[in-house]
This record gives C-alpha cells, structure tokens and sequence, in this order.
C-alpha cells in the first residue's frame, strides 16, 4: 500500500533554504532512516508530514486511510493532567476501561476492579492489557497518579514515547510512525527493548536517530539531507559511509572537471567579441552552468587534530575506600581505583544508579561520606553534562568562545583560532555570527560540546554527550576523541560511541557494586549473555539431577532442548505441536472461568489482583503458545 508521496517540497526560513525541490515515496513496510546536521530540517520535514507544518512549495499526498504519528523530541502535553489521563487521551470504550483499570490498580480499589474485569472481558481488552503492561514497565513508567508537570526531562520523554507506542498498538491498521530521537533518555535495556518492539509490530517507520546501532537495528534505508537535496541509500550505516564516500568523491572529481571547463570559458568570455550572435548567446547561458557547478563546496570534516594537551604529571586521580549513599541507596562500598594517563572509561548501568553522583564526587562537587579522592596538581578537569549550554547573556556565537580562549593550541607549535575551530566543529562563518538564543537544541549542544574541548582539558568527563547530537557531529567528536592523549570518563547510552572510543567498562550494577569490565560494551553484553547462558544451564542441570537423571542424560536433555528447529519437523516438534493443539483450549476455558470469578463481586482486593495477575499470565503464555504452533503448523503443511 502507498503511503505518502512528495513532489518538489520546499522550505527556506528567512533567505536560508532547509530543503529544496525534494521528492520520495513511503510504502507499507518501509524503514527509513532520516539523517543530516542539526539545523538542516530534519525535524521540519516529520512536522510537515505530520501536518503540523506547511511546505513553501511543493505537493504532499497521504493516503486517506493512513494515520500519522509522531513522536517528537519535545513532547507536548496537558500540563493539567495525569501520567494516566495523557496515555490513554483517546476516548474509546477499550482505551477508557484500560485506562479505568490501570488506575483502580493503582489505588488498589478492590470495589471498582470487580465492576472493570466484566467490561475488560466484554470488550476483549486483556490482550491490549498485556501489551499496555509491557510498554509501561519496560519504559519503567510508574506512579500513573502524578500530575506530568512534575516530571522531569527524561521522565517526560519515556511517558511521551508509552503514549506513541499505544496509539499505534490499538487500533490503527495503517499506522506511518515518525520518530525523533526515540531513544535519548533511554537506558540500553530500553533501547534494546525498544529495537525489538518496533521489529515484532511491523510498523512502517519513519526515523531520526543519532543512535548507529540502533539505526541499524530498525531500519533498511536511510536518506540523508544534504546541502538542500535529499540523497537515499538501501542498507545499513556502514553502507551508506561507503556509499556516501564514493558520491563525494565521484562530485569532486565533477567539480575538477567544471572548474577547467570555467577556466576556459572564463577566458572566452573575456575575449568574446561585441557581436552577439545566437550561438555566442547559448555559451554564455551555459557558461553560468559550468560557474555554478565549478564553485560548488563539498563538505566532508574529518578532524585530524595534533593537541598541545595541558601536561598530566605522574599523580592523576586516586580513589581509595570510597563510600557514598543517599539516604538507604548505596551509590559506592568502598571504590578504589588509580587512573592512569590516557586512560578511556566508559560509566554504564541503569538509570538511578548513581552514575553522574560518581563523577560529581569525582569533580569534588560532592563530597563523599568516607574515604579518600586525591587529584593531581596538574588535572585540569573538562566537564560535558547533562545540564546544557548555560547562557548568561545573548550573545554572538564566535564572542562566547573567543571569552574561552582566543585560540586552540597545536602539538605543531602553531594554533586555531576561535573562528577556525567553530568551522571544524561545523559552525559555518554566517553561523558564527547568530545569538545563542536563536540557535536550534543541537546547535547548542554542540557550542557546549566545543567550548568543553577550546578549554583544552586533559581529564574529560562526558556525560551523555551524544543525547541530541547529530551524526556529523558525533564522527567529528568521536575522530578528535581517538587523538586525544588525556583520560577520558564517557556515561552514554550509544553503544557505537561506547564501542569506538573504550578501553574498559565501569558497570554500576547497583547497591553500591561497580565492576570493572576489560573491554567494551558489545564486549561487555557478549560476555553478560554467555554468563545467563552458563547460569540457565547449571539450572537445568540441578533441576534434571534433583529428578533422578544422572548428568550425561541431563546434558543430552538440555542440548536438545536449545538445538536449532530443523525445517522437517522431528519427533519431538511433532510431540511438542500435540501438546500445544490440546494446551492452548486449556488456556482458553481457564481465561473464561478467571473471567467469570472476577465478575463474581463474591472476592476481595487480594483474591482479585492475584485472578488479575494469572489473567494477564495465560493471556501472554497463550500468545507465545500460539505463535509456536502456528511456526509448527508451517512445518506440518
């Protein structure tokens, strides 16, 4: 099915055009990337599709019976409402009832619960319960009674993205998903959620992300704004930095051939004689053309940056017997730890942990409750939080870092100037000279990213510094990164970022135990999973062996039950398809009868909350159920 078709849009603000005469196509199914510098209009261009925005020119076709929904950086809410009333906004009998059941769960009214598990089960809603339940604990969404003016940025960004994931859930067929920025403010568990969420429902996808590996993950294709043209590229990230590579390369080598061909022109054109005749007429009309193309700009940053780094001496920082809570939660049970001169940390762990208290007390912003934080005399500490860009007085871009320095020193003996690393950092000179309050979120982000490093510290500490980054940005920061000689503390969510630039992992795993894990983090989740693996099997075994099988059988039992299906189904899928066509009415008639009890009015809170708990159970056991035997039933025909 087409879903959207755009023919020659357009959009300028002020005389800068974002875009200019673009057109492309979404269909059913599709997963498309959207990439491109902060600024560029990448945000602009899902506001238009969204119907929030008008394009200056151009033609803009959805289909009637596709719904749009975007899930912006900013959410925007009822400030007067609840966590609950602005997820379930939509009024519909099903969304109402789930909404009436989260919320008697909640206040544990027994009384309203029995009158609610009748209307769940006359609407058929447990299933879309089951889905409802999955999105909020996984989103750690919690406390649905608090007013949202209350939340925090994170917080509001999970709550807007539960709100998003619903809607599509529950009743719209043709669903276009756009999505900006998804996962900033997500732990990695989300986001790995997240990647399986968006792949199991199917959906067609529109997305803006600066995550790589998640990029990867949820879509096929990617388009790329660039200097007002859009470019398209079929595969993953790493196919679209070849791909794009070789564009460049083949338009420089366009650019070489216009600008001989101007040169010539050029020269006939200073010569031409007086009389105009119609052939002279069509040269100079095409000597515009080989001017316009000859001064082209094709720009393609790659930093390469030779450092006059503050000198480190022997002494860095060192942490002994370090203890810190806040009142019963433990953020460190006696950390020791001496860093060393380029030493690259990355700080992972899950939302809450006590990950930006460790390098506040690192600072010394905080002061620990015992133990010992010794600094060096020579440590001069660069800081990249989370609290943004602070602005004290609207000023021009290029006068807030010439306050810094005037210039960047080189290892070469020579130095940038101001001016010369704002190009670097992707600040165009016309850039340079706009206010600070008229700069978009990731603009700022990134003047806060390089004001940071024009300080030029040789203890970086970087707290989530990808969140509102763009791609170009982050190769930038990450290739000056790979230079840099001093430490390095990085707390980020960005599994490519993490992988790229680590050496070795702090994993804050909670109540005060951080491990220090020798390798990255795709490292660090491969050596997780085959720890589960290990864990799960000595189960088995234990479990096999308390049973009376001696552990050969054991072993036998369990490498055949984690073997690979087979295309031609084996005795035991047989057996296994058997069990399942008599299991699932089981299932069926036990959902019946729980349905019936709760209706019942006879139970008090406790018998009904536990009726509840067994419902929303059979219903995702007889979901996982099905789709086996439905696998099994592929085999059979």
């Amino acid at each position: 099915m087409h879903y959207v078709s755009a023919e020659g849009l357009t959009k300028s603000y002020g005389i800068n055009p974002l875009f200019k005469n673009i057109s492309f196509h979404i269909n059913e199914g599709d997963k498309i990337a959207l990439i491109a510098r902060n600024g560029v209009g990448k945000s602009t261009l899902l506001r238009i599709l969204s119907g929030t925005e008008k394009p200056d020119q151009g033609k803009l076709f959805i289909h009637k019976d596709v719904t749009v929904a975007l899930f912006e950086q900013d959410p925007r809410f009822d400030e007067t409402k609840t966590v609950l009333e602005n997820i379930f906004h939509s009024n519909h009998p099903v969304m109402n009832v789930i909404s009436e059941y989260e919320k008697a769960s909640e206040s544990e009214d027994g009384e309203a619960l029995v009158e609610l598990f009748g209307k769940m089960d006359d609407l058929n809603a447990w299933d879309f319960e089951v889905k409802v339940k999955q999105i909020l604990t996984r989103l750690n969404i919690h406390h649905l009674e608090q007013p949202v003016s209350d939340l925090s940025g994170g917080q509001r960004k999970r709550v807007a993205l539960a709100k998003t994931l619903i809607d599509i859930g529950f009743d719209h067929k043709h669903t276009l998903l756009m999505m900006d920025e998804p996962t900033n403010h997500l732990d990695v568990e989300m986001i790995e959620w997240l990647e399986n969420y968006l792949n199991q429902e199917n959906v067609t996808l529109l997305l803006v992300t600066h995550d790589r590996y998640f990029l990867d993950a949820v879509s096929e294709e990617i388009w790329e704004l660039e200097r007002e043209n859009m470019y398209v590229y079929r595969g993953d990230y790493e196919n679209y930095v070849e791909k794009k590579a070789a564009r460049i390369e083949s338009e420089l080598a366009s650019i070489d051939k216009a600008k001989n061909e101007y040169r010539k022109e050029l020269e006939w054109m200073r010569k031409q004689p007086k009389a105009r005749t119609t052939k002279s007429k069509s040269r100079q009309d095409n000597f515009y053309e080989v001017e316009s193309r000859a001064k082209q700009k094709i720009e393609d940053v790659q930093v390469q940056l030779q450092i006059k780094m503050s000198r480190l001496g022997g002494k860095i920082v060192e942490m002994k017997k370090v203890y810190k809570s806040y009142g019963e939660l433990p953020i460190l049970k006696g950390f020791d730890y001496n860093f060393s001169k380029g030493e690259r940390i990355g700080i992972i762990g899950k939302n809450g942990v006590g990950k930006s208290t460790f390098l506040n007390m690192l600072q010394r912003i905080e002061a620990a409750d015992s133990g010992k934080i010794n600094i060096g005399d020579t440590v001069v500490f660069g800081n990249f939080s989370q609290q943004g860009l602070v602005i004290k007085e609207n000023i021009r871009v290029i006068e807030y870092v010439k306050n810094i320095a005037e210039n960047f020193p080189l290892a070469n003996g020579g130095s940038l100037s101001a001016a010369q690393f704002l190009e670097l950092f992707l600040f165009t000179p016309d850039k340079q000279y706009t206010y600070l309050l008229s700069l978009s979120g990731g603009e700022k982000k990134r003047l806060q990213l390089l004001s940071v490093l024009f300080a030029n510290p040789n203890f970086l500490i970087l707290d989530e510094p990808t969140n509102d980054l763009d791609l170009p940005t982050l190769a930038v920061l990450e290739n000056f990164l790979s230079d840099y000689q001093g430490c390095v503390l990085i707390v980020s969510h960005d599994r490519y970022f993490m992988d790229r630039l680590v050496d070795h992992l702090f994993v804050f795993e909670g109540e005060g135990e951080v491990r220090d894990f020798p390798g990255n983090y795709t490292q660090y989740r491969i050596w997780l999973k085959e720890n589960e693996k290990k864990e799960n099997k000595w189960d088995v075994l234990e479990d096999r062996k308390s049973k009376g099988e001696s552990t050969e059988a054991a072993v036998v039992n369990r490498e055949t039950s984690i073997s690979v299906p087979k295309k031609k189904m084996s005795f035991k899928e047989k057996r296994e398809f058997e069990i399942l066509e008599k299991e699932l009415p089981i299932l069926e008639e036990e959902k019946k009868k729980i349905a019936e009890l709760m209706s019942s009015g006879n139970l008090g809170f406790e018998e009904l909350q536990k009726l509840s708990d067994r419902m929303i159970a059979i219903t995702e056991e007889s979901g996982e159920k099905e789709l086996r035997w439905l696998e099994l039933s592929e085999m059979v025909g």
